[in-house]
């Protein structure tokens, strides 16, 4: 093809550019040159080239100034293009600049407000984490069931046995003594001007367990919390990256929704702890809210009366989280109230073993000296003679010694409005103004005064009136049964 290709243009040069012969006749000689096909085709090129330069040269020469006022004008308009995009880009610049920073901003305080509230968190599960190590066993008020009881129906003409134990409570609650926090936030007070305080102090007491007005206002306000306005949608969209910056804060803050949406969990907790301990005081017949007056009274409190509302934790915006914060911390405090006063309510009885059987109970009976009808003001024990008698709570001996029908006996304060007595002891272990602990041996099992046979007569005193044993020792088994 190629061939073919290269044969036509040659056919092609011949027949355009046929042979010819120029003659010259000069002093009767004649003279011709002959001009191939491809030595005319190149003569004519070259024309041709020649020509075309004289033509440009010509409108060169003719139109230079029109020529170069066209490129200075597309060389200015060049120019302001390039300015214009370059003034652009500076704009799109301080735009992203402004909005990384604004999202930078954004990311970093809402980190910071989630590292605050777990922080805030964990400080307050330690202290909550106390109060649960002794209600489950190790501390205020951990029942223990020890070998050799017998259930709840030794109370009705069974067997005796002990159902409470109990230590010394966490103090305060502040937690443990060194202040490291790990980050924990502070509580701290706005600058409100203080209400006027009353000039005697009258002791009333608030239950925090009226929580949930407060819990549905916390409800209702974990949708409505302030959020910062986002940047605007347009740069998001023309950037990724600020749009997946913008996404991961979003993602921090729903898991800082999720920390306040577990503290108002843990304030519910608490009070239902709070509620349970309550309980067991209710079933013992004491009213707690004056059982938690008197605990306050022997240690002495006061102070003047700021509202929450005005008390926020530093780092946390979220109104919420510092509300339910506040509640847990309050009712934790009633909580570790309570189970200071808790230790030194008799819950269990003075002898625990099989071979104890309550011979007499509390209330109306035969009496069996005369016959008649008289009231029993306590439990009786019956059992082996010299058996160990025990404390059934702590407290401080206000007697030790021969009380008339009682025979030997041994009464001890409890503090909070609390005695609890044990008569017809064979032997007396302890003398007047002692400090015992629960389960301290006082006495030996006997029948001295008013007695027909060994056994311990044991009673149980609050306001300066006897009540029922039976009703203690009852609250002691419901918190192993909770247990």
């Amino acid at each position: 093809m190629a061939e073919t290709l290269v044969e036509r243009v040659w056919a092609w040069l011949h027949e355009t550019f046929p042979e010819r012969q120029i003659y010259i006749r000069s002093d009767g000689r004649v003279q011709f040159f002959t001009f191939g096909p491809t030595l005319q085709a190149t003569l004519a090129g070259l024309s041709l080239i020649f020509l075309g330069w004289v033509a440009f040269a010509t409108v060169n020469v003719i139109f230079k100034d029109r020529i170069i006022a066209a490129k200075d004008h597309r060389y200015q308009q060049m120019q302001s293009a390039y300015e214009n995009r370059v003034a652009d880009l500076q704009l799109s610049y301080d735009e992203v600049n402004g909005a990384l920073v604004s999202a930078e901003d954004k990311f970093k305080a809402t980190a910071d407000e989630l590292q605050a509230k777990q922080g805030t968190i964990m400080h307050f599960l330690e202290r909550k984490q106390q109060v649960d190590a002794a209600l489950a066993g190790d501390g205020t008020f951990g029942p223990t069931l020890k070998s050799g009881t017998a259930d709840a129906s030794s109370l009705d003409g069974g067997t005796a046995s002990d159902s409470l134990g109990a230590t010394a409570p966490p103090t305060g609650m502040g937690g443990s003594d060194s202040d490291d926090d790990g980050g924990s936030s502070d509580l701290t007070v706005s600058p409100q001007p203080v209400k006027p305080q009353p000039r005697t102090a009258k002791p009333t007491h608030a239950s925090f367990l009226d929580l949930g007005g407060a819990v549905g206002r916390i409800a209702g306000a974990l949708f409505g919390v302030s959020q910062p306005a986002p940047v605007q949608e347009a740069t998001y969209a023309r950037h990724p990256v600020l749009k997946l910056l913008a996404a991961q804060t979003n993602r921090v803050r729903r898991l800082s929704m999720n920390e306040t949406n577990l503290m108002v969990r843990t304030q519910g907790e608490v009070a239902d702890g709070v509620g349970e301990i309550q309980a067991v005081l209710r079933r013992t017949g004491i009213n707690p809210t004056q059982f938690v007056q008197r605990i306050e009274a022997s240690e002495g409190v006061g102070g003047p009366d700021i509202p929450l509302n005005s008390v926020h934790i530093e780092g946390i915006s979220d109104g919420a989280f510092q509300q339910a914060y506040l509640n847990a911390y309050a009712v934790l405090d009633e909580m570790n109230q309570l189970l200071k006063g808790m230790r030194h309510v008799p819950l269990t009885t003075p002898v625990s073993g099989s071979q104890y059987d309550i011979s007499s109970g509390f209330g109306p009976r035969v009496d069996p000296f005369t016959g008649h009808l008289a009231f029993h003001p306590g439990l009786d024990f019956a059992g082996p003679w010299g058996s160990i008698v025990r404390a059934t709570a702590p407290g401080t001996v206000v007697w030790a010694g021969a009380r008339g029908s009682y025979g030997n006996m041994v009464e001890i304060d409890h503090g909070f409005g609390i005695h609890t007595r044990y008569g017809h002891l064979s032997s007396i272990l302890v003398h007047v103004g002692a400090k015992v602990a629960k389960g301290a041996p006082i006495g030996d099992l006997g029948s001295t005064g008013r007695s027909t046979g060994p056994h311990v007569h044991y009673e149980v005193w609050y306001d300066d009136v006897v009540r029922n044993p039976r009703k203690f020792i009852e609250a002691g088994r419901y918190v192993l049964q909770q247990e």
